[in-house]
């Protein structure tokens, strides 16, 4: 077998170097029957393996030989055998009436299958129809088409790869495309030295956790009853974090789903164990819905006393105004709301477009732009601010090279473990060197994928007036704000900026068109930037009449 391949076998290359990682840094997470595929695949000659890993890249299990026309490979008939001898493919795989009639084309339908009503004008579903009512037995595809010039070959060893792509990325939302994207330069990853001890799972049973949480939840999207579902799940206590967070939020989605089925009693049964960290909150809206308002204040003030977030304690705040009332007990002491810098436009309803745009066309002039940036500057900022902290090579937080930011971003300890990375950078602030900071930045990683920084919005001329035009200290208040709670507040921000560059200042709009209000986190934005100093403006439009 050669150690490297020409150009065009890219793909087999990049399966090849999958293989290699794993094998060096997972050979204890190994099954028996992965190691023996790994070993057995080493030995096949490399058109068969590039066969199967262009059938493995593909979509579906089930594949015409008339549709696999790869000229690198050259025979594909030859390669298939040595693949049916380990049966890895099979060419006598039992087809329902419904995978039959996948691989067919219309006209193929009227020929091959023994069908009641054969005629041309009818579309292929009706022809679909058709075969289901026959209820015909399951049989290979030569048993179904006869005389069609055709072979199928049905993969045997999806699963399996299924299984090495988990251990290679440590999920199964990414495949193997990732390579190639990379190769092409169509995406830019960062690099970050990744330890042989690094990796997705610690042990075989994370790995068989996680593909069981993944069965019960696609059987969940399937629609199967939750009863079915939550009896192993209730029981279920992964003890890996990242496992631990995707049985919550499965949890939650059940919770949620016995909610609008009204089943109340169900739903807060399941919330009570769910560490998700909306869980406790719904616990009390469910509460109120069965009208047990002081169990729903009890534990309104309980949590008060320590609440997860800005979210959940303005959430906590309102509930306790509404239970006070319905308990007709004494009104708490609110805190007092911040006034909104209010501005009111009456402008002419835009052909195309949003109101956003509609408002930052008006306000926006040579001396003073207006750029629509909503949640994307800042973050950009900070992220180019950041970017040691954030790609730092912390155990765990990087295990392959297609990363776009670490594993842990939005875990409760993301920001402890780097506490000293971010307030270095955040140091920076203190001198006017920031600046020539970010502006290298901006150009030594530009368009490398990264959680924060949208390269695809932030333009040089952006990033200039941004830096010419924000202070520092507003800066940093901002910055701070994103390292408290990352997921939920770096949503609701302003939707434009508008700079002053001769004054060396700007301000903030948030936009609502008629008919719109503040959300919840937008208003806590706002009471934010209120509290620092930081100018902002809600306007208000309405269309001028026709």
């Amino acid at each position: 077998m050669p150690t490297s391949l020409p150009p065009e076998l890219y793909y087999l290359s990049n399966f090849r170097t999958a293989l290699a990682w794993i094998g060096e840094r997972s050979a204890d997470l190994l099954s028996d029957e992965e190691c023996t595929f790994i070993a057995q695949f080493a030995e096949l000659a490399w058109p068969a393996q590039a066969l199967l890993v262009r059938m493995i890249m593909r979509q579906g299990s089930h594949f015409r030989a008339s549709k696999l026309q790869y000229a690198e490979i050259g025979d594909i008939q030859a390669a298939a055998q040595a693949l049916i001898q380990l049966g890895w493919l099979s060419d006598q795989a039992l087809l329902e009436s419904a995978e039959i009639a996948a691989l067919l084309r219309k006209d193929e339908l009227l020929t091959q299958l023994p069908l009641p009503d054969r005629r041309a004008a009818q579309k292929k579903t009706a022809l679909l129809e058709q075969l289901l009512a026959l209820e015909l037995p399951a049989q290979p595809f030569s048993s179904w088409c006869p005389t069609l010039d055709d072979r199928l070959y049905s993969l045997q060893v999806g699963e399996l790869c299924d299984r090495l792509r988990l251990l290679f990325f440590g999920n199964l939302s990414q495949d193997w495309s990732e390579f190639v994207l990379a190769d092409l330069g169509i995406y830019r990853y960062e690099p970050v030295a990744i330890r042989p001890e690094s990796r997705g799972f610690r042990c075989r049973e994370d790995v068989e956790q996680y593909l069981y949480l993944r069965d019960q939840r696609l059987r969940f999207e399937a629609g199967e009853p939750v009863e079915e579902l939550l009896g192993s799940l209730l029981d279920f206590a992964p003890d890996n974090p990242y496992l631990q967070s995707r049985h919550a939020k499965l949890l939650f989605r059940i919770a949620q789903q016995l909610e609008k089925q009204d089943e109340a009693e169900r739903a807060l049964a399941v919330y009570q164990r769910c560490a998700h960290g909306e869980a406790r909150w719904r616990q009390i809206r469910v509460l109120e819905k069965l009208e047990r308002h002081a169990d729903a204040h009890a534990l309104a003030q309980t949590l008060r006393a320590a609440p997860h977030n800005d979210e959940e304690s303005q959430r906590l705040e309102r509930a306790l105004t509404r239970l006070q009332r319905k308990l007709g007990l004494p009104a708490g002491k609110r805190q007092p709301a911040h006034g909104e810098c209010r501005m009111e436009l009456v402008l002419e309803r835009p052909e195309h477009g949003s109101v956003e745009f509609a408002v930052r066309d008006h306000l926006h002039s040579e001396l003073a732009p207006a750029h629509y940036v909503e949640n994307t500057l800042l973050c950009s900022l900070f992220g180019l601010l950041c970017w040691e902290a954030i790609f730092a090579p912390l155990p765990g937080a990087f295990f392959h090279p297609f990363h776009t930011g670490p594993v842990d971003l939005y875990s409760p300890e993301f920001h402890p473990r780097r506490q000293a990375l971010f307030a270095s950078c955040l140091a920076r602030l203190d001198d006017e060197g920031y600046q020539t900071h970010i502006r290298q930045r901006y150009r030594d990683k530009y368009a490398t994928q990264s959680p924060f920084v949208f390269w695809n919005l932030l333009s040089e001329e952006l990033l200039e007036q941004a830096l010419a035009c924000i202070p520092a200290a507003h800066l940093r208040a901002c910055f701070e704000r994103l390292l408290c709670d990352l997921k939920a507040n770096r949503a609701g921000m302003p939707d434009l900026i508008q700079f002053y560059p001769a004054e060396r200042r700007y301000r903030l709009i948030e936009v609502k068109g008629p008919g719109d209000r503040l959300q919840d986190n937008q208003k806590r934005w706002l009471a934010f930037a209120a509290e620092h100093g930081i100018p902002v403006e809600v306007c208000y439009v309405s269309w001028a009449e026709a």
